[in-house]
């Protein structure tokens, strides 16, 4: 799939790594820096979704999204793991639970930039309408400076999801450096990372804003038992 992910926010606190690693399943462990696991809350505007070489596809190819992830290794593998996606969109949604077995929900989910602030939130419906909720607003300030904090939580050429048949699967992600500006939070409401099963997240987020980039995401496939 291609597709690029424009005005992005990296919210981010600190978790004991055990907190962590207690939601992860076998054969996935916990990626920490610092010695603190990472969780993030992620909100941004999906643009431009589809298949190299064909247009942007019709009503499905835009929406916002808000998704919770945390840093994991599976063997020799760094990469994204998702807690929950949260978007307004069902084809997209139940897709990427089939062939990418990763958490996808649907409900009203609002993502919008205002010169310099960003507005986003999640009331989510479905699989389960538990009440879970997200909002988030920021505002953007200057050039970020390049730390190895900061690459930690936003490189990552990869993702991992929930294991087949006892084996992690794997997709690469490409997309060039990201253009980081700094952000400060004016609102925020992580719901949706307690609705994970995480503790609702303490002291103030480590955050940063991108403009966005160009995305391209291979296709799944199960990494071999240890």
């Amino acid at each position: 799939m291609v597709q690029h992910w424009t005005d992005i926010v990296f919210c981010h606190w600190r978790y004991e790594p055990a907190v962590v690693q207690s939601l992860l399943p076998d054969g996935i462990e916990v990626d920490t820096f610092d010695g603190s696991a990472w969780v993030g809350l992620i909100p941004f505007h999906m643009d431009d979704l589809g298949v190299p070489g064909w247009a942007p596809m019709p009503y499905v190819g835009s929406f916002p999204e808000v998704n919770v992830r945390t840093y994991v290794r599976a063997g020799d593998r760094r990469g994204v793991w998702f807690m929950s996606l949260d978007i307004d969109r069902w084809l997209p949604a139940v897709v990427a639970r089939l062939g990418y077995r990763i958490p996808y929900c649907v409900g009203d989910v609002r993502h919008v930039r205002l010169g310099d602030q960003v507005l986003s939130s999640v009331d989510r419906k479905w699989p389960r309408a538990n009440g879970a909720t997200a909002a988030l607003s920021v505002t953007v300030g200057d050039a970020a400076p390049d730390d190895d904090l900061s690459r930690f939580l936003t490189a990552r050429w990869g993702l991992l999801a929930r294991p087949f048949r006892g084996r992690p699967v794997w997709a690469p992600v490409e997309h060039p450096a990201w253009p980081l500006r700094t952000a400060e939070a004016t609102h925020i409401d992580a719901g949706v990372v307690a609705a994970a099963g995480l503790p609702l997240p303490e002291g103030d987020p480590h955050l940063l804003f991108s403009s966005g980039v160009p995305v391209r995401i291979g296709v799944p496939r199960l990494l071999d038992r240890d």
